[in-house]
């Protein structure tokens, strides 16, 4: 009688990347949150590590690794597994089994939330569970400063899974609140990447997720120079670069 399962591949742990089948600590850890916190027994509980390999050469060199020896299986590959992986799922759990997704690297993380949002209950906690504890953080200030979210300008330090999910959340707040289209309340979030301000003559060379983020704008480079630009009133990090 499974209700949450937990699962990752390990591609992306914390800030500590690829650790292969070794990143099985996270889903474990992960899932003993929500019995200590949600009152989800033990038993119920199902951590899942998917091993597709791993691209990490100290660990395709060492000869204790327990994982697959081999490089990471990308593409129609991957995809079959998962599918068949969320498929099997369902069919031995049932429609209302909990899938969180955890700790995927960027390029798989949306993809895998947009295709099963809409046939199974899955939660991405890098991109949806960080962001709900900023948007919580960012009401409860209000509380103190007075107005709304929609009175603010939002600048981002890091534009991966974390920093995108929390941006779309606010914009999402915004809209709701507002009764503004989704579009128009992402005016007013900006996001700096590795490469700088995200804007629109970036749209081209810029991975799908942070697209919605581009802005016109001239481009800039460094970080305190898009705070002078841009006047935050509200500035989050979530890079995982010092």
């Amino acid at each position: 009688n499974i209700q949450v399962i937990v699962v990752t591949d390990g591609e992306r742990i914390l800030g500590l990347g690829d650790l292969g089948c070794q990143g099985m600590g996270i889903p474990v850890g992960k899932l003993s949150l929500y019995t200590a916190l949600g009152g989800v027994r033990p038993s119920a509980c199902l951590p899942v590590t998917i091993d597709v390999g791993t691209n990490n050469e100290k660990l395709l060199n060492d000869e204790f690794y327990i994982g697959l020896r081999q490089r990471r299986a990308t593409g129609e590959e991957y995809s079959e597994l998962m599918h068949e992986f969320m498929t099997a799922v369902k069919q031995n759990y049932g429609e209302k089994v909990v899938i969180q997704f955890e700790d995927f690297a960027n390029h798989n993380a949306f993809d895998l939330l947009a295709k099963y949002g809409t046939t199974h209950l899955v939660f991405n906690d890098d991109i949806q569970g960080t962001a709900s504890v900023v948007l919580a953080g960012l009401i409860a200030a209000l509380r103190f400063v007075g107005g709304s979210l929609s009175d603010h300008r939002f600048l981002f330090l890091g534009a991966g899974e974390a920093g995108t999910g929390i941006a779309e959340l606010i914009a999402l707040e915004i809209s709701k609140k507002s009764h503004i289209p989704l579009e128009e309340a992402r005016k007013n979030i900006w996001l700096v990447d590795s490469k700088g301000l995200i804007v629109s003559s970036r749209k081209e060379s810029i991975q799908h997720f942070k697209k919605p983020w581009a802005h016109d704008h001239e481009p800039i480079r460094e970080l305190v120079d898009a705070v002078k630009a841009i006047k935050p009133t509200v500035l989050i990090g979530t890079s995982g670069v010092g």
